[in-house]
């Protein structure tokens, strides 16, 4: 594993690269809460930085929950950084509100930085799920309203800026209702939601932590769903979560889901692409279990990733070796 603290579990992160460090921002809590998934109640940013995306600095805890009554209140979830024209970096990430009851409200805000060192929250949330095509908290049997892990992009064609989100549409079985959530921006600081980018029905009830990259000049999707939120007709036909891919011609036309495939299996989770120094693709992703299936909460080392002879699908270079 290439970045690990004895005293925390790690799990989702993303990436941001000055030209000289890489910076992981990571999500973060303490083994003391004994069982991982209070970790998500719980969750705060850290920050590392690396030369060589194997060897980290840790530089501890940067953001957590906001007070009573903000749209982050309960914890700061997954996000997504770019630096603006401006040359503002920005940190867009999710706000999660638990309700007493039961379930939890996610929304999208956003942090500043001149330097990607000190961080400063903007009034939130930016962007929420809009009814007309996304489910809201109550209106199904699923445990939260969905509106999470922003990835965030410049349009291909210089117009403004798009936001894929983690979403489920307000259609379909339940267990079948993820899609990749869309909102566009012509200034980074006004949003607008937009209608999915996928069709619900592909199989997934949720898919989380979107990235659209380039390797070797094509577009791919990334995202993740666990075994858990597969449809209950994926898993009778075998299929396991973990990170998928998807080939991707029209970055900003409708997504074909139901044609994904796994790239990773679920040991890792959260897969991110970046290019290395020397221009590699290489995949990061969060140890999510042991051979086991005990809970590890951890970064792997760098993967390389390239596509099929026929570039029909992504795939791994080598053969990760499951963390113990």
């Amino acid at each position: 594993m290439a970045f690990s603290l004895e005293d925390f579990w790690i799990w989702d992160f993303w990436l941001a690269d000055d030209g000289d460090q890489f910076h992981l921002y990571y999500l973060h809590a303490p083994k003391s809460l004994d069982d991982p998934e209070l970790r998500h109640r719980n969750a705060r940013f850290g920050h590392a930085t690396s030369t060589d995306l194997v060897t980290w600095h840790d530089l501890g805890p940067i953001l957590g929950p906001g007070k009573p009554g903000d749209f982050d209140e309960t914890a700061t979830w997954t996000g997504s950084v770019l630096q603006g024209p401006d040359g503002l970096w920005r940190m867009f990430y999710t706000g999660a509100s638990f309700l007493p009851g039961g379930g939890n409200i996610e929304t999208i805000g956003v942090a500043t930085s001149p330097d990607l060192f000190t961080w400063t929250k903007q009034p939130g949330p930016l962007v929420k799920a809009d009814p007309r095509w996304y489910e809201t908290f109550g209106t199904s049997s699923w445990p939260e309203e969905a509106w999470r892990d922003p990835w965030v992009f410049a349009d291909p064609h210089g117009d403004g800026w798009h936001m894929l989100v983690t979403g489920r549409s307000n259609q379909g079985a339940d267990d079948e209702r993820g899609v990749i959530g869309h909102a566009t921006s012509p200034d980074l600081e006004q949003w607008s939601v937009q209608k999915p980018l996928s069709n619900p029905g592909a199989g997934f009830a949720h898919l989380e932590v979107p990235q659209l990259v380039r390797v070797d000049a094509h577009h791919v999707l990334l995202f993740s769903c666990n075994t858990p939120a597969l449809s209950d007709a994926a898993k009778r036909n075998g299929l396991s979560g973990g990170i998928w891919s998807l080939p991707v011609t029209q970055p900003l036309e409708n997504l074909a889901i139901d044609s994904a495939t796994l790239l990773a299996p679920e040991s890792l989770y959260s897969g991110r692409i970046i290019h290395d120094r020397t221009g590699m693709a290489v995949m990061l992703a969060f140890d999510m279990a042991d051979s086991e299936g005990a809970f590890l909460g951890s970064v792997s080392d760098p993967i390389p990733v390239g596509w099929a002879s026929d570039r029909s699908s992504l795939r791994l270079e080598r053969v990760p070796v499951i963390a113990q």
